[in-house]
């Protein structure tokens, strides 16, 4: 599948941090196009750990992609897409000291000037949540989060980040092409639920007014209930906190908002949820506000690269699991291109963790004396004033980078897999052993659920004496060596 068209993903709250997380992944096993994609988080929660965990792997991306993206011209889809970050925007904007609704709104000023409103105020919302300090995020509370969201100046969307991602829709529209705008998150908790709407009623406002709203494609990505919490005995409770038993009536309202009063907003929506809803450990934000990634992210992820690639006009999409309480590759839309690229990349990593990297910390902690292994011949080369020379700090720094990319891909994969509601069958996670310390090459075969192959590709395509004979063998078509060219060169090794 090819694209030309350009995606600018708009994250919001947690759980569309978390989509963020899965896309970056996706991204990385080249499941998008060779055009850009470009993102922005937007949560009051600065601190909030899933936040951090989303954009700390976008980060190692970023690096990993600037490392090997130059073999795209040569049909890699590993690592062909770039991703931009706008970065995280907290709607509280320049509020700095106490971050509540009673300074939002100016109560005591309100109280003086208008005592009419102040009284509406007071019944709205009570003291606790008033005071309430927002930077924690919205606490699962709508009305809290929509009375924020509501104090957002369309003007200031003249301003960075949101002005510098307007103008790149804006050049993109300019291109000829359709560009597509995702807004991802829940529709269940606080952020997600005030934000979306709000944003999307905001950003359309503002296309409009640039004269491009007809340009661009619209989507929304709602993900319905799919985790739930208790509160821990003796668990510090002091103040608002988040109520898994109201994610159903907050999904209601917001289902029923968006029919009556949101539905002409976007071009084309996606709702996702699951019917058990998995357990998670109780928080009431910041960093320990830090889930395991889910299936369903990984499926929002996938409606991302749908809507990338597919023009939809009033169309409705089923996508459902053959059975309850079970995940195979079967479940997953556009299932060979999808199951065959993000194996590839793991048997990638899988192979780089449990071998390549250890045999390249040998060759120097042994002693580097200007012989290197067979396979390394093609890779580098022993003139002191090369850039190839496998000892160089470059070559050195991009074996970290490699490693670094790969531990945080096996991670998410190891995570998606630690579902309590769900069984899930792609990777064999048992071969997985402690991906921080130590990887077992022979079950480097073992590695996939449904491998399909036969006996004697598999045999030929996992034998590790073979691959390392490819790998001397090798020959870059772009005449691509050092560290970035070994690690194509492997990528391509290990592909089924």
């Amino acid at each position: 599948m090819a694209s030309d068209n350009r995606l600018f993903v708009i994250c919001i709250g947690g759980s569309g941090a978390k989509c963020l997380e899965s896309i970056v992944h996706l991204a990385a096993a080249g499941l998008y196009s060779e055009q850009s994609i470009e993102v922005l988080v937007v949560d009051p929660d600065e601190a909030n750990g899933s936040v951090e965990r989303a954009l700390r792997s976008l980060s190692m991306y970023q690096i990993c992609q600037r490392l090997i993206g130059n073999e795209q011209a040569q049909g890699i889809p590993w690592m062909q897409t770039s991703i931009k970050s706008y970065g995280l925007w907290s709607p509280l904007g320049e509020m700095s000291v106490n971050k509540d609704l009673d300074t939002l709104f100016q109560y005591n000023n309100l109280r003086n000037s208008q005592p009419g409103i102040a009284d509406l105020f007071q019944v709205l919302y009570s003291p606790e949540e008033r005071s309430q300090q927002l930077d924690e995020g919205f606490r699962g509370r709508p009305s809290i989060g929509s009375a924020v969201m509501s104090q957002i100046d369309l003007n200031k969307l003249d301003e960075a980040p949101w002005g510098t991602l307007i103008q790149e829709i804006k050049t993109a529209a300019g291109g000829g092409k359709k560009p597509r705008i995702l807004l991802c998150g829940s529709i269940f908790g606080g952020t997600g639920a005030s934000g979306l709407p709000t944003i999307a009623r905001l950003l359309s406002n503002k296309l409009e007014k640039e004269g491009i709203r007809g340009s661009v494609s619209l989507g929304g990505l709602f993900l319905l209930p799919y985790f739930s919490f208790t509160v821990p005995p003796g668990a510090n409770t002091s103040g608002l906190y988040a109520s898994a038993d109201q994610f159903l009536l907050n999904t209601e309202a917001a289902l029923r908002y968006y029919v009556t009063q949101a539905s002409s907003l976007f071009d084309t929506v996606y709702l996702l949820g699951n019917e058990d809803n998995t357990p998670v450990s109780f928080s009431v934000g910041k960093r320990s506000q830090q889930n395991r990634p889910h299936f369903i992210e990984l499926y929002g992820a996938l409606a991302a690269r749908d809507f990338l690639f597919t023009d939809r006009h009033d169309e409705l999409m089923l996508v459902a699991r053959q059975n309850g309480g079970q995940l195979t590759w079967t479940d997953l839309p556009d299932t060979v291109t999808v199951k065959k690229n993000m194996c590839n990349a793991a048997r990638f990593a899988y192979l780089w963790l449990s071998d390549i990297e250890l045999e390249l910390q040998s060759q120097i902690s042994s002693g580097y004396q200007k012989k290197l292994v067979a396979w390394m011949n093609p890779f580098y080369d022993n003139q002191e004033s090369s850039d190839m020379k496998f000892d160089a700090p470059f070559q050195q720094n991009a074996i970290k980078i490699i490693s670094e990319w790969s531990r945080d891909y096996l991670r998410w994969i190891y995570d998606l897999h630690q579902c309590e509601t769900d069984q899930i069958q792609l990777f064999n996670t048992n071969s997985f052993g402690d991906i921080r310390f130590k990887l077992q090459p022979e079950r480097f075969e073992q590695l996939v659920f449904g491998d399909t192959r036969d006996a004697k590709t598999r045999q030929r395509q996992d034998n590790l004496a073979q691959i390392k004979t490819s790998l001397m063998q090798y020959k870059s078509p772009t005449g691509r060596r050092g560290t970035a060219g070994l690690a194509t060169a492997l990528y391509n090794s290990t592909n089924i």
